[in-house]
């Protein structure tokens, strides 16, 4: 079932976005060579906790961290560990906030040291893909107009869009309906009502869209180990447009 929110919900979610907001730019004055992923993850709990508010991935379906932290060709869901960064590496951070009961959801990738000018590219792309979408937001679009907007960007760039993972509804709870592919055709799907809120997230590969899970039931990566970026962000359906409520 689709919600629609309130304006004193929408408020709600929008504190639970700048919380959600605040802790992922902290993390990435801490993604440099030599971190853990479990050190990150420890950084992103404390900072939630001490803001109020709760780490929504913690627990959610058994998960281990308040991260998913998914490097090279881990294309999300990766449980933080004790591997240590090393220049070269991208690593996509995708962190939840709930704040009273509201959550918010946003991802980032980072380059850790230097890196290919490929895979800059491939993390740039991969933002401009969400920002291309938000071009065609507004009440009375299509779902499939966003997908279309992130899929041309992205394979106009050469590059590949992951579809086993779409993005969601978002709201009381973490994933609600719809469900929001970054594929498809403009003018089909699901019109947008005002006060929709959806967790927009390209996934963008560097080569085949194709994907696997891993052994360990949580981490999905690339089937030809091609490295894989990741951007998200809590959008809130207006009446003329958007409102990024995790930026």
């Amino acid at each position: 079932m689709i919600t629609i929110k309130s304006d004193s919900e929408i408020e709600l979610m929008r504190e639970a976005g700048k919380i959600l907001r605040d802790t992922l730019n902290m993390l990435k004055e801490h993604v440099k060579v030599g971190v853990t992923t479990k050190e990150l993850d420890k950084l992103a709990h404390d900072y939630i906790i001490s803001r109020g508010a709760k780490p929504s991935f913690l627990g959610y379906g058994g998960f281990p961290g308040s991260i998913c932290a998914s490097v090279n060709e881990q294309v999300v869901h990766g449980i933080p560990s004790n591997r240590k960064l090393v220049s070269g590496d991208i690593i996509g951070i995708d962190c939840g906030v709930i704040y009273k009961g509201w959550q918010s959801d946003a991802a980032r990738t980072f380059a850790v040291g230097e890196i290919s000018e490929k895979h800059k590219k491939l993390i740039e792309v991969t933002e401009q893909s969400f920002f291309e979408a938000m071009k065609v937001i507004r009440e009375g679009a299509r779902l499939g107009d966003i997908g279309a907007a992130v899929q041309n960007l992205a394979e106009s760039n050469g590059f590949s869009v992951v579809r086993d993972l779409v993005g969601h509804g978002i709201g009381k709870d973490m994933h609600e309906d719809p469900q929001v592919p970054n594929y498809g055709k403009a003018g089909k799907g699901l019109r947008l009502k005002r006060n929709m809120t959806l967790a927009i997230e390209p996934m963008i590969n560097e080569g085949t869209y194709e994907v696997s899970a891993l052994d360990d039931g949580w981490t999905v990566v690339t089937d030809d180990d091609g490295y894989s970026a990741h951007y998200e962000n809590t959008v809130l359906i207006t009446e003329d447009g958007y409102e990024i409520l995790s930026l």
